[in-house]
């Protein structure tokens, strides 16, 4: 037997006892005599709440997709053309700053290191004709305007070899000119448009790959022309997906897209949320409820509190543990885990909100 059916069995010998021949009085006071008494054992498992006045909410249901968030998203290009000899990571992977993602085999990489060679052998000489024509002004043997010509040269040289220095340094060439394509960021794959062997030009191709930081994610959710003024930013939004049944993740909405799609007349609202554990995946689809302030005040009781029985809404009003009270009611909305009531509630009245069914089960027989 489980614990509620013990339960139940202690509330009905308790039931039974206030109903014993001994305690028979005339029909008129017996109407009026308690039919049960709660024992100190189902007490314990109860709860006893006050109808509270609280401030109305609206709750506006939404879908959308998770996305990655853009303002912590890298496209990443190649900036040379040639052919990949190497990839060194795959979808779904998870990168850190500066980690190698593939080697790319270029000829525009190579041309760079001969202009460099070059550069560097023309900055040898010019380094050369200076010294020479400086002696050569020493001794007589030439000019100041010679020694000047030198140096300008030796400018130009030096110029053109950082340059080309630079160049070789921003592509991340390798001792044996190999261009190793980077991560700038940490995070985790989410587009790869390379291969292995794959020939490209720099100027036509599309990103190779992109790398997000799924630490915080975003929620791009259609909005109904009837439910605009049910948006704004900073409301709170609850999260579900179909992948974590009954668990919820809480997000705001930190952007609304004021145009409506040409084609669907609906309004994109932007939802950022924490991702903890990398939860959630770009392109799930979720469900969203979002909470705001409809305006005005009325009596509430916990969602969980509402008895439903028979196309019927019931609270069990507690006064004292012989007399507990079925009383109907007429719920206006439930948001959240609140239930507005409209009538048949008052003010500060006590009500049990916790394992009501025993006693419901028992009055209701």
């Amino acid at each position: 037997m489980n614990r509620h059916s013990l339960l139940a069995s202690a509330l009905l010998l308790s039931t039974l006892s206030a109903c014993s021949p001994a305690d028979k009085k005339p029909a008129a006071e017996t109407a009026a005599a308690p039919h049960f008494h709660i024992t100190d054992e189902v007490m314990k498992e109860l709860r006893i709440d006050t109808v509270k006045t609280k401030p109305m909410l609206d709750e506006l249901s939404l879908t959308g997709q998770i996305t990655p968030d853009e303002d912590h998203t890298a496209k990443i290009f190649p900036l040379v053309g040639g052919v990949v000899e190497k990839v060194n990571a795959e979808l779904g992977d998870h990168v850190n700053k500066g980690q190698q993602l593939a080697v790319i085999r270029s000829g525009e990489i190579a041309d760079l290191q001969n202009q460099g060679t070059a550069a560097g052998s023309d900055l040898a000489i010019a380094q050369k004709n200076v010294s020479v024509a400086q002696d050569m002004f020493k001794a007589g043997l030439s000019s100041e305007r010679d020694v000047l010509l030198a140096r300008g040269e030796l400018n130009k040289a030096q110029g053109t070899a950082g340059k080309s220095r630079k160049q070789l340094a921003i592509y991340g060439v390798t001792p044996d000119g190999k261009y190793s394509l980077k991560s700038p960021i940490s995070g985790f794959i989410t587009d790869k448009n390379v291969t292995t062997s794959m020939q490209f030009n720099s100027s036509n191709v599309e990103n190779l790959f992109t790398v997000s930081d799924l630490d915080d994610v975003w929620i791009l959710a259609s909005v109904f022309q009837s439910d605009i003024s049910k948006v704004q930013p900073g409301y709170t939004a609850d999260v579900t997906t179909l992948a974590y049944p009954g668990r919820h993740f809480t997000g705001r909405i930190d952007k609304v897209f004021n145009m409506l799609d040409p084609d669907s007349k609906v309004m994109k609202v932007r939802v950022k949320l924490p991702n903890p554990g990398y939860l959630l995946k770009p392109a799930m689809y979720a469900q969203i409820k979002v909470q705001n302030a409809a305006g005005g005040t009325m009596l509430a009781v916990p969602a969980s509190a509402v008895v439903f029985d028979k196309d019927r809404t019931f609270v069990m009003v507690y006064k004292d543990r012989d007399h507990v009270e079925t009383r109907p009611v007429k719920i206006a909305s439930t948001v959240g885990d609140l239930s507005y009531v409209a009538s048949g509630l008052k003010a500060g009245e006590r009500f049990i909100a916790q394992n009501q069914l025993l006693i419901y089960d028992e009055l209701n027989d």
